[in-house]
């Protein structure tokens, strides 16, 4: 029939049109398969975990006072306190649980630890985060303002746990640290968990500044030196050199687990970052730190770093738990004019394997220890940003 006829253009762009909606349509499917893999609310999880004295409280400040953070420091820390007469090993699995419920913002779990009257105030060092400071949590700091510790002590201490899990709720972001893992195969269940889009930063110190750092504030250290030496009974001189040692070890066998024998689920989900790198260039390991988890580097936060980073001197003994204004280069080189040689030469013996897989160089006189103008750090590789996101639909 003549009103039938259908002319080559007009087929063409049939087969045109035809080919469109395919694309479009096998777009669509990924696109349904992906969001049934990815949590619809896109949080992110993120742990910060290290060793105490290494610098951890200001890394965690980093990410506390980001507007798109909830942050909290050390929940671990009412395990340990709780189980005190155990060792290390035996924690693990109840730690691994409470931290997989705090990152869903289930914090039901906590009263297990806690007085049977509890509120924030009972949560371990609550006011170094800003998110309980702010509303819906406390009415106190604006969510797009820094905190001010001492005030929210006063003005926030009696919000309910309830309250905490609401203002948790509210974040893009779930950030704890933690000083209290050993390996990493007790976190396998959080990264397997489909629940949980969890990304992972090795903090690591130079374990002579660790040492350091430590004999300023021994007395503060008692109860977890006993739960990391498994409560042996050790001399004195040596505990400190003992419990350096299984922490040396303990970052040896995070970052090799990590990097050279990764589990398929643990792929593009782990960073390790030196805190002298982050001393001499703190915006720049800072950012990259920022772009490893998803969040946006802002004015506001590039200055507190900056002014956090560029102080004057070493920071006083009562300053030890304090995020104040310092020289963080004089920080990071404090050791080699303040801690005696023969303490740097025993460190060095026992943190031996875990300073070259790091990249710290040793010293072998106390005329080299005290030239500053030696480098001790072996320069990293820059790292390499693998968008997690690629990861997932590949495996699929």
């Amino acid at each position: 029939m003549p009103g039938c006829k259908l002319n080559l253009s007009t087929i063409f762009f049939l087969v045109i049109l035809q080919g469109a909606a395919v694309v479009l349509f096998c777009g669509w499917y990924a696109q349904l398969n992906l969001s049934s893999f990815v949590r619809s609310d896109n949080k992110v999880h993120v742990l910060l975990l290290s060793s105490w004295r290494s610098g951890s409280s200001f890394l965690g400040q980093v990410f506390s006072q980001h507007p798109s953070v909830f942050y909290l420091m050390e929940p671990a820390w009412h395990v340990w306190t709780k189980l005190q007469k155990t060792g290390a090993p035996a924690h693990r699995m109840a730690v691994s649980d409470l931290l997989q419920s705090v990152f869903q913002c289930d914090f039901s779990v906590m009263e297990a630890y806690l007085p049977e009257k509890h509120s924030v105030s009972s949560l371990f060092m609550w006011s170094q985060s800003r998110a309980l400071c702010s509303p819906p949590a406390c009415p106190l700091t604006p969510r797009n303002e820094f905190s001010n510790q001492t005030q929210c002590l006063k003005a926030c201490k009696g919000t309910s746990l309830k309250g905490v899990e609401e203002a948790c709720g509210t974040y893009s972001h779930v950030v704890l640290k933690e000083v209290r893992f050993f390996e990493l195969e007790s976190l396998y269940p959080l990264l397997q968990d489909q629940n949980l889009d969890l990304r992972i930063i090795h903090l690591v110190r130079d374990p002579r500044a660790v040492l350091r750092s430590r004999e300023e504030s021994a007395k503060a250290f008692r109860i977890d030196n006993a739960v990391v030496l498994d409560q042996r009974n050790v001399p004195a001189g040596e505990v400190q050199y003992q419990v350096l040692q299984e922490i040396c070890r303990s970052h040896m066998r995070i970052n090799e687990r990590a990097i050279l024998k990764p589990p398929p689920f643990l792929k593009g989900r782990y960073k390790m970052v030196r805190y002298e790198d982050m001393a001499h260039d703190p915006l720049g390991e800072i950012f990259s730190m920022y772009e490893f988890v998803g969040l946006e580097m802002t004015r506001q936060m590039e200055d507190w770093i900056y002014n956090k980073t560029h102080g004057k001197g070493k920071g006083s003994k009562k300053e030890a738990f304090k995020i104040t204004s310092r020289n963080a280069v004089e920080v990071s080189q404090a050791w080699r004019t303040m801690l005696p040689y023969s303490k740097v030469k025993r460190i060095q013996e026992v943190c031996k394997e875990a300073m070259s897989l790091l990249g710290y160089k040793m010293v072998n006189s106390e005329k080299e220890q005290k030239r500053l103008d030696i480098d001790l750090l072996v320069p990293q590789e820059p790292y390499q940003f693998t968008p997690i996101q690629e990861d997932r639909i590949s495996s699929v």
